[in-house]
């Protein structure tokens, strides 16, 4: 029988809280064994919660993709404002946290640099120790895993929303390890505790815990999608169809001019470990492409302790790239906040990426280095590191 993760939001004890007005920052994942929200829970254990902070596509996730904002709004039935932290402000202003006594961070993130819910819990923690508010950060698992690091690690050049902290893109932590790691690296002096799991290993992926998945984002359907995202949210940076629009978005990639006999001998021929591709067409109901006709490949993971997502992503742009050259197009700016870099630059951690695919350069020798600045960041994050 599958033993049962127990994650911070569980664990938490609320005598340890009682008294104190909270801030909670939540999002649709902030749940409960019995699908209670974090704040539902919190609040019947008689925590005194003042105000809602919502990341990205809000608390409830209601709201699309890249740069589609939420304004706040008051909560009717608790009577607390909620506030927006993807609109006018992605940093809590001092007016937000007026009043608190402390922030507590409930977020379920997948495991990759680009998902923005870390983002989020760093301007808090920033914001929060500027003010003198303690954080508390309930620990979630990292569903594809702690033990694998892969992809670039971000050169700071390259900042953005979709990277603040020079971590690889599949970063193997936890978001209470990448707290730890945050208040380290940029010397936040944050009053911070994380609230660790029960029985979390680093060998699990989401479906060794026992946890019921809830939808983090809109398009984040599922375990799968989150493994292949990695490497499939590089779609987001080039006109190819990441899926959006079907019902199997990262899982799915296209385009009207991609040709089956022509693109799978070429990913064949790369011996690609622990993924499978399958010729599809499908017609996205929204987002590039909407209405036409792609043809592409469905994204199945056959070993996960195998696959490499970041990596294959990069070989499939490489070879539809010297296929199609007239048209596959790299999307320009403005992608999260950024109006200058180049969508591929920032979510790659750099530009050698994208100059290596436009000047046909190998790519495997190129995965490699990178590979091992990941490990090497692997190595000097040790000490923040909270499981086995």
């Amino acid at each position: 029988m599958m033993k049962k993760v127990i994650t911070g939001l569980e664990r938490l004890e609320p005598s340890s809280m009682l008294g104190e007005s909270l801030g909670l920052l939540m999002h649709p994942a902030s749940i409960d064994c019995y699908f209670r929200t974090a704040f539902q829970r919190m609040a019947a254990s008689g925590l005194n919660i003042r105000a809602l902070f919502g990341p990205q596509h809000g608390i409830m996730g209601e709201t699309q993709d890249n740069m589609i904002e939420w304004e706040g709004y008051e909560d009717k039935n608790a009577g607390i404002p909620v506030y927006s932290l993807y609109g006018k402000h992605r940093t809590p202003t001092r007016a937000m946290l007026h009043g608190l006594d402390r922030l507590v961070i409930d977020l379920q993130d997948v495991g990759a640099r680009y998902y923005t819910f870390i983002w989020s819990m760093l301007n808090c923690m920033r914001a929060c120790s500027q003010e003198g508010i303690p954080v508390s950060v309930l620990d979630r698992p990292n569903p594809i895993g702690t033990e694998e690091v892969q992809g670039p690690v971000l050169d700071m050049k390259y900042k953005s929303f979709v990277g603040l902290a020079p971590i690889p893109v599949q970063h193997g932590m936890t978001i209470g390890e990448l707290a730890l790691y945050f208040n380290l690296h940029f010397e936040l002096n944050c009053d911070l505790e994380v609230v660790p799991m029960e029985g979390y290993q680093r060998s699990m992926i989401f479906s060794d815990t026992g946890l019921p998945w809830v939808f983090p984002s809109p398009n984040m359907p599922s375990l799968n999608t989150a493994l292949v995202y990695p490497g499939g949210c590089l779609l987001e940076a080039t006109n190819l169809s990441e899926g959006r629009g079907t019902t199997l978005p990262f899982e799915l990639f296209g385009a009207p001019f991609i040709e089956h006999n022509k693109l799978t001998k070429r990913l064949e021929a790369y011996g690609f470990e622990g993924v499978a591709f399958r010729e599809v067409e499908f017609m996205p109901t929204f987002h590039k492409w909407k209405d036409q006709l792609c043809k592409g490949y469905h994204i199945h993971v056959t070993d996960r302790k195998k696959y490499r997502s970041f990596d294959v992503m990069a070989c499939i742009l490489a070879e539809i790239k010297k296929l199609y050259p007239r048209e596959f197009l790299w999307n320009g700016p403005p992608y999260e906040y950024e109006w200058d870099l180049m969508p591929i630059d920032i979510l790659a951690g750099h530009s050698e990426l994208r100059l290596r695919i436009d000047e046909e350069k190998p790519m495997p020798a190129w995965l490699k280095e990178k590979d091992e600045e990941a490990k090497a960041f692997r190595k000097s994050v040790e000490g923040v590191l909270i499981y086995e």
